[in-house]
């Protein structure tokens, strides 16, 4: 049961924070590292500069294919930031058949990016995996529904069809209706949605789950207005699951705490350029994104809504990155309500925050 949730998870999460039109997902992924890879091979503490010796070799995996998603790290390596922390940094691409924290696990990998959800659930499988540094501080998830619907509130989706992705992605909903008593096998029709919006915009469905970097802008690109659609967002309801983070392997981290601290401070100030230069950020991740399998205008659509998530209204951008206790706690504990994890997560080792403060200091 453990096994099949947490492959569940993985195999939704992968999917869920594709970002590119559904041809994208025809295109042939690769690992580009076998599973021996070594990963600490080339990996011992760097100088203070590109300068000062040989430069540490890192690896980070990527969930997903080269997208605006993970824009900070293509323009920290683009502008040099890690060179200048004396790093030589290869991104490798995610797929629909790589699990990050199995990459990393394995060696293949030295630091991984994926939801908090999915690797709480290979820690319990027993992965020496840890948490390093928090980069999307909110969920990009909402619920999305046409205003002829009467779906103001989500109190409002009782006798609705409501879809989702399924498959591990449904947790936030689940925390959703439980907060507003709805059980979602007699209250509402919980129907599995597939990976376009057509259910949604053929009327299938009453309410659709969607990224806001990602399904969201597809709607709006088949020319629904904004002003048509109501949207039921998960942080606002409190029931938001942390997303895209940086993770190590506990043995590789304990010899290579110096390469990881510069790795996220050069990290760090990628994901801040790519948040202040939106359009060179857009430019720089086209050069690696699969040639056909997505437009400019749509990630530079995704590029300003992951900012919103990388940087919430408000936030300092010197905290970048941090982890925030009260947010963590609420993902473990959904994800042990509803199935993702089966015993509670033990935070004290499920992240640490000695990375992400040395980095920021």
């Amino acid at each position: 049961m453990l096994e099949r949730a947490a492959d569940a998870v993985k195999t939704a999460v992968s999917k869920i924070s594709k970002g590119l039109l559904p041809a994208c997902l025809a295109v042939g992924l690769v690992a580009l590292t076998a599973c021996g890879g070594g990963g600490q091979e080339g990996s011992s503490p760097a100088g203070s500069g590109s300068g000062s010796g040989p430069s540490a070799k890192v690896k980070l995996q990527l969930k997903w294919v080269p997208q605006a998603q993970f824009a900070g790290y293509f323009v920290a390596k683009e502008k040099g930031f890690y060179k200048d922390e004396g790093l030589d940094v290869e991104i490798l691409p995610g797929g629909p058949d790589i699990v990050p924290e199995q990459q990393v696990a394995n060696g293949a990998a030295d630091i991984g990016v994926d939801w908090v959800a999915s690797l709480l659930a290979h820690q319990e499988q027993g992965l020496p995996l840890v948490e390093i540094a928090q980069i999307y501080q909110k969920s990009g998830l909402i619920l999305i529904s046409k205003k002829t619907s009467g779906i103001n509130s989500p109190a409002d989706l009782k006798g609705k069809k409501v879809g989702n992705w399924m498959g591990g992605n449904e947790f936030e909903l689940l925390a959703l209706f439980d907060k507003y008593h709805l059980d979602p096998k007699k209250d509402l029709q919980f129907i599995k949605q597939g990976f376009t919006m057509d259910q949604f915009l053929t009327g299938q469905l009453d309410a659709a789950s969607a990224m806001t970097y990602n399904e969201y802008n597809v709607v709006l690109e088949q020319g629904v207005s904004p002003g048509d659609l109501n949207i039921i967002d998960m942080n606002k309801e409190g029931v938001a699951m942390l997303e895209d983070n940086l993770f190590a392997n506990k043995n590789w981290l304990s010899s290579n705490k110096d390469v990881a601290v510069k790795f996220v401070r050069a990290s760090v100030k990628g994901w801040k350029y790519a948040i202040d230069h939106p359009d060179e950020a857009v430019d720089i991740v086209m050069k690696s994104v699969e040639q056909g399998s997505t437009t400019r205008d749509h990630q530079l659509k995704m590029m300003q809504e992951v900012a919103k998530l990388v940087l919430p209204q408000g936030m300092d951008p010197s905290k970048i990155g941090t982890i925030d206790d009260q947010l963590f706690k609420q993902t473990a504990d959904i994800a042990l309500k509803f199935g993702v994890i089966h015993k509670p997560a033990d935070l004290s080792t499920a992240y640490t925050k000695e990375v992400i403060d040395a980095a920021l200091k």
